[in-house]
């Protein structure tokens, strides 16, 4: 197979760009990146018309997306769905993301995500986000499916990292010691904190204990007061706490936003997710989540009584919002929808950088930031196909 020269856009190999540059594909993988004057004359030319050539986006919490909800279908058939949707908007590799629910539905999902991992592209793993939540935080979840993280459910969650590879676990630090968050970090287990009213202090015990990501920073968790700086305090004073933010105009204001962003540097650092519900790519207005009716208006999603339920975002908008809303360069945009969460869920050895032998999953983004081209493994197709 002859190797296929992209040129003619900036090239943002995850840390740097590259002018004048081409990402050469051989294949699946990328064979590197070369002087556009260094392109083999062998090679087969596809001319970008300017923009960005960035790695495929990571999506690290994604309930859904086109029309199919994971809680209502955890079939691999819908995480087929999802991925396919995502993907529309440079997402490459994503979790599929169950909220609070029965033990034999979270069950089945586990089942879904261990086969779509093999046989699904951009499904990565999965994300756990409940039950094991604060019901004094427990936004659009469901308390009466909410529990204490018991040595039962450490063990049933090392069984499924075993069959996901790469498995996210949200939790709140009152319903989980930091004996038992050290079992599940010491697994392999990405801990995130979320849907948690926790102390400072015992948020900062958590992450002693192994927890090294936030969940939605800001949104259901104990605030920043000057007396009690809560998890949101903890988050942003941790170093190496990652923290997922959702930056759609509806969940955290910009400046709360731009604050966090002057805060978190080295290690610890931002990255975007979706939170995204069947609606993103999708017609209709309506869905149910566990019974409950969830209504789109404005780009906002709701329950009957005002609680935000997940968002109708995808990662191209929310990497332009970070761009243009919080004032980002375009590359730490980038970074926040590749690099940084790669490195969070232990996946950037193949996932959030362009460099030779990796797989060639590449988004491409015209001036504005729209996607108008994806390759994952080397296959190439349109924004909306």
């Amino acid at each position: 197979m002859a190797i296929e020269a992209l040129v003619g856009a900036v090239v943002f190999d995850g840390e740097r760009r590259h002018e004048r540059s081409a990402v050469l594909l051989d294949g699946d993988r990328i064979a590197g990146i070369v002087d556009v004057d260094a392109v083999p004359r062998d090679a087969r030319v596809t001319t970008l018309a300017g923009g960005w050539l960035a790695p495929g986006f990571v999506d690290a919490q994604v309930n859904g997306g086109g029309g199919a909800l994971f809680n209502a279908m955890p079939t691999v058939e819908a995480l087929d769905t999802i991925a396919a949707m995502h993907r529309r908007y440079g997402t490459t590799a994503l979790l599929p993301t169950l909220i609070t629910a029965t033990p034999e539905l979270t069950q089945r999902a586990i089942e879904a995500a261990a086969q779509a991992v093999r046989t699904v592209p951009g499904i990565a793993g999965l994300h756990l986000e409940g039950p094991h939540l604060a019901p004094a935080r427990r936004g659009a979840h469901r308390e009466e499916w909410m529990r204490p993280l018991g040595d039962d459910d450490v063990d049933r969650l090392v069984a499924a990292k075993a069959r996901v590879g790469t498995l996210m676990v949200t939790l709140a630090v009152e319903r989980a010691s930091p004996a038992r968050i050290r079992r599940l970090a010491d697994a392999g287990i990405v801990v995130s904190i979320g849907h948690s009213d926790a102390s400072y202090d015992d948020a900062m015990r958590a992450f002693e204990a192994g927890a090294t990501g936030v969940t939605h920073l800001y949104n259901a968790m104990s605030p920043l007061r000057h007396r009690e700086p809560g998890l949101v305090g903890a988050a942003l004073d941790c170093g190496t706490a990652c923290c997922g933010i959702i930056v759609d105009g509806q969940h955290v204001h910009p400046a709360a936003l731009r604050a966090a962003l002057r805060g978190k540097r080295g290690p610890g650092r931002l990255f975007l997710v979706t939170d995204a519900m069947p609606t993103v790519g999708a017609a209709g207005d309506r869905f149910e989540l566990d019974g409950r009716v969830v209504t789109r208006a404005a780009g906002r999603l709701t329950l009957d009584d005002g609680t935000l339920a997940g968002s109708d975002l995808d990662m191209a908008t929310a990497v332009r919002n970070a761009a243009q809303t919080l004032e980002q360069p375009v590359e730490e945009a980038l970074r926040m929808a590749s690099l940084y969460p790669a490195r969070l869920l232990g996946i950037d050895a193949h996932h959030g950088r362009i460099a030779a032998g990796r797989p060639a999953d590449l988004v491409y983004l015209d001036d504005d930031l729209q996607v108008q081209g994806v390759w994952l493994g080397g296959r190439a197709g349109a924004a909306g196909d």
